[in-house]
């Protein structure tokens, strides 16, 4: 008996040494194209007895009882890999392209499943920014079914989602969930301001998402997430350009300084000289940075920031006689516009338990632009006593902000119907100041008089101001969201927003002081029903609002501010404006089918608006804002994405929709042929809008790629009144839009990569906006696109084993 005792000893406490003394496994899980960690896959046994998760740095560490794992993830192929050696597996996860349906997205500003999100949302994923080697966001973008980005040159452009091109920005720009610019200050222009070499996916949901994110998301919201730390090292430099004088520099670079710490950065200098279109000559330098530190298990700190120099031409609109010569020349080669954006963010993110996580982020943002815009040129060709029509008008104007803003959020998750509570609140105060004068134009007639062949400056005119006003905005909003599962596969989701927009103003105009406030409530209702074997149907309620911009507000009248009889009369402002307000319905659904070879999704849609604030054109040239009483937008989305082979994948999306003036009073004067509209189709609203592509990778010859995409833009109305359509024909006799762009590259084993793109393949002249006022005189500008454009590419890439 007496030796028994000290065994059991010896048995007792031994056991947790001989324990941790077993082989231990551990490594890192990340994405195969972007190098970024892979937060809580799995990784397991292949009887499923052992398995851990891994943490956000996409680190695991388990006990092995067998030498093979198997790693997955949410939109990922499975990989089973051996556990041999002592080394720390690196195991690269490929996306699962065809299967689409259990992505992961951020519609609820929370990782979630698309299964669970009842809202029409698209994801574009970094093996599809890898591939598309975009030289503009446009061409990710258009990409998305029912998405339309407009591209207006360097960089510039207009956005439809769920609305007509280019006539309203009822949608919001997002970077990792924070808004671009503050609400209330002009968003139209506002993608210039990002670096797309630092966007890791894209992730555009449809229709009002004013419920989480708040007003301004009414036709949508699109956030660009950036890369994250790489789990690996990693490097790249390349090179980019095209033959109309487009160069790049680009580099970027990262990795696990330590198990704790990570840091990413990337960056580009660009310049555009000499290129097809006159008066188009710019530069851009930006630069993304990410440090993210975890000091435990369940914290993670992330300190970003983004800064982006921007400087460039502004060609013109041209009319008739020059776009169809091909001429493409530019009434105005003294127009500009010149864009600084900085941007700063530290979050906190903390995991209390599996089922408790909170994350706080503060933020800033400080931005200029200064412009001379062309489309503030403003010439009426009419010949009379009071109008000299070898006279035009514009305009210089500056726009600053500084934006300080807090956004904190509280997730709870409940056994109870599987249940699960989002609640935040948010605070940004930014302070504006914005100045606008008028500059004095000299314009050269072509012969005939009823076209500007050339504008002049002759005088800046400091002394004759437009615009001038300092507001000290305050936004604030609280917002919750209930997801709740009354039967297995039923999702019931209520959610729920209040914001309010307040500012102090200073106009200096009138000289007058005062207080304006814009406040609502924004509630959400929907359902998801899971019907198995991918496949699931959803149904939203949800409304938006948008209150009016400042420029909008503090804009003089036209033909007010005048002086008679030597009394200077005040400017009669905007001050009253109302809030544009949208009621959405919509259902829809998706299928995985064929065995997961063909996805499909469907969201049927119809988008009430009242009070919505449009842009009408002035027979000068210049616009003129007005609110339509009602508006209808209605339509069907649908996305087809089909993998036949290993070699081939086919994607095409596209909307049929209508967007029509219920109730809008266009004029008030009874000597008017035309009213109202009422009925009428609203301007650059096409029925339809398509984009296809197929892509090729042999299995024969790793590492080369071939694309061929197909846009279309249906036919549309070039003014409120329906007397001119655009309707030109373009490839394949098709009417509107039709073009076809070409992608080719190949990469040696992830080092080096050589790549081509050929956009408007067949030299079609088409336009990305014709319009024209509303009277029988006027006549329609064009904003010409791009022709044939062949982009050249090298980039060399380091991955590290470390």
């Amino acid at each position: 008996m007496k030796p028994i005792f000290p065994l059991l000893l010896v048995a007792l406490g031994g056991g947790p040494a001989a324990w941790a003394q077993q082989p231990v496994c551990a490594g890192r899980v990340f994405d195969a194209a972007t190098k970024e960690p892979l937060i809580g896959a799995t990784v397991r046994t292949p009887d499923g007895a052992t398995g851990a998760v891994t943490d956000a740095s996409g680190q695991f560490s388990l006990p092995i009882a067998s030498p093979a794992l198997v790693v997955s993830a949410v939109g990922y192929q499975p990989q089973t890999v051996t556990a041999g050696s002592s080394a720390p597996l690196r195991v690269a996860l490929l996306p699962a392209v065809q299967d689409l349906q259990p992505v992961v997205v951020t519609a609820s500003r929370e990782a979630q499943l698309r299964t669970d999100a009842p809202v029409a949302i698209s994801k574009l994923a970094s093996s599809v920014i890898q591939d598309t080697k975009p030289t503009l966001l446009a061409e990710l973008v258009n990409k998305v079914p029912g998405v339309v980005m407009l591209n207006y040159g360097n960089e510039q452009h207009a956005m439809s989602i769920r609305q007509p091109m280019g006539t309203a920005a009822y949608f919001l720009y997002l970077e990792d969930g924070i808004p671009l610019r503050p609400m209330g200050v002009f968003n139209h222009n506002a993608l210039l301001e990002t670096n797309p070499l630092a966007i890791s996916s894209i992730e555009v949901v449809k229709g009002p998402a004013s419920s989480l994110y708040g007003p301004e998301a009414v036709g949508g919201a699109l956030n660009v997430l950036t890369k994250r730390p790489t789990s690996v090292p990693t490097a790249s430099v390349g090179v980019q350009g095209d033959q109309y004088g487009y160069r790049r520099v680009q580099a970027a670079g990262g990795g696990m300084i330590s198990a704790k710490l990570g840091a990413y950065a990337s960056g580009y200098v660009a310049r555009q000289r000499n290129s097809w279109l006159a008066s188009s000559d710019y530069d851009k330098a930006a630069l993304n940075a990410r440090v993210e530190y975890a000091p435990g298990p369940r914290l993670r700190l992330t300190a970003a920031g983004a800064v982006n120099d921007y400087d460039s031409q502004t060609s013109s609109a041209v009319d008739s006689a020059a776009y169809y010569r091909r001429e493409y020349s530019s009434t105005s080669d003294f127009t500009y516009r010149q864009a600084y954006a900085l941007r700063a963010r530290l979050t906190a993110e903390q995991q209390w338990t599996q089922r408790q996580s909170t994350s706080l982020t503060g933020y800033f943002r400080d931005n200029a632009l200064g412009q001379n815009p062309s489309y503030g040129i403003r010439w009426n060709p009419t010949a009379s006593a009071t109008n000299d029509p070898t006279k035009a008008r514009g305009e210089v104007n500056v726009s600053r902000f500084r934006s300080y803003g807090l956004l904190a959020q509280h997730s709870v998750r409940w056994q109870w119907l599987d249940s699960r509570l989002l609640a935040g609140t948010s605070l940004d105060y930014s302070p504006t100041r914005y100045e606008a004068h008028q500059l004095d134009l000299a314009a050269r007639l072509r012969p005939g008089g009823r076209s500007v062949e050339q504008y002049a400056v002759v005088a800046e005119r400091p002394d004759l101001p437009l615009a001038d006003y300092a507001t000290d905005l305050v936004s604030s909003a609280v917002y919750a969201q209930l997801d709740v599962h009354p039967l297995r596969r039923l999702q019931l989701t209520l959610g729920g927003r209040f914001d309010r927009l307040s500012f102090d103003y200073r106009n200096r105009l009138d000289q007058s002081r005062g207080t304006k406030a814009y406040q609502q409530a924004t509630p959400k209702i929907g359902l998801t029903y899971d019907l198995g074997r991918g496949r699931g149907l959803y149904a939203n309620y949800s409304r938006g609002f948008a209150p009016p911009g400042l420029t909008a507000i503090f804009r003089k009248r036209p033909g007010t501010g005048v002086t008679t009889g030597g009394v200077s009369v005040p400017a009669d402002f905007y001050y009253n404006l109302t809030p544009a307000r949208f009621r959405n319905r919509e259902v829809g659904g998706w299928a995985a089918l064929l065995s997961g070879k063909v996805y499909v999704d469907v969201a049927l849609y119809q988008l009430d608006g009242r009070n919505e604030l449009l842009s009408i054109r002035q027979p000068d040239g210049s616009t003129d804002y007005q609110s339509a009483g009602k508006t209808l937008h209605r339509g069907v989305e649908y996305g087809l994405t089909w993998k036949p082979t290993a070699e081939l994948l086919f994607r095409v999306g596209g909307t049929n929709a209508v967007h029509r003036f219920e109730q809008f009073v266009l004029s008030t004067n009874a000597n008017d042929a035309v009213q109202n509209v009422n009925g009428r189709d609203m301007p650059q609203a096409p029925r339809w809008v398509a984009n296809a592509e197929l892509t090729y990778k042999p299995t024969w010859l790793p590492g080369l790629r071939a694309a061929v995409e197909y846009q279309r833009i249906g036919p549309w109305y070039q003014d409120q009144v329906q007397r001119v359509r655009y309707d030109d024909r373009t490839l394949f006799g098709a009417r509107g839009v039709s073009l076809l762009n070409a992608r080719a590259g190949y990469s040696w084993r992830e080092t080096a990569e050589v790549f081509v793109n050929v956009l408007n393949v067949t030299d079609e002249l088409y336009a990305n906006a014709a319009t024209r006022g509303n009277a029988r005189p006027d006549r329609t500008t064009y904003t010409p696109g791009a022709p044939r454009t062949v982009s050249l590419g090298v980039q060399y890439n380091f991955v590290g084993k470390k």
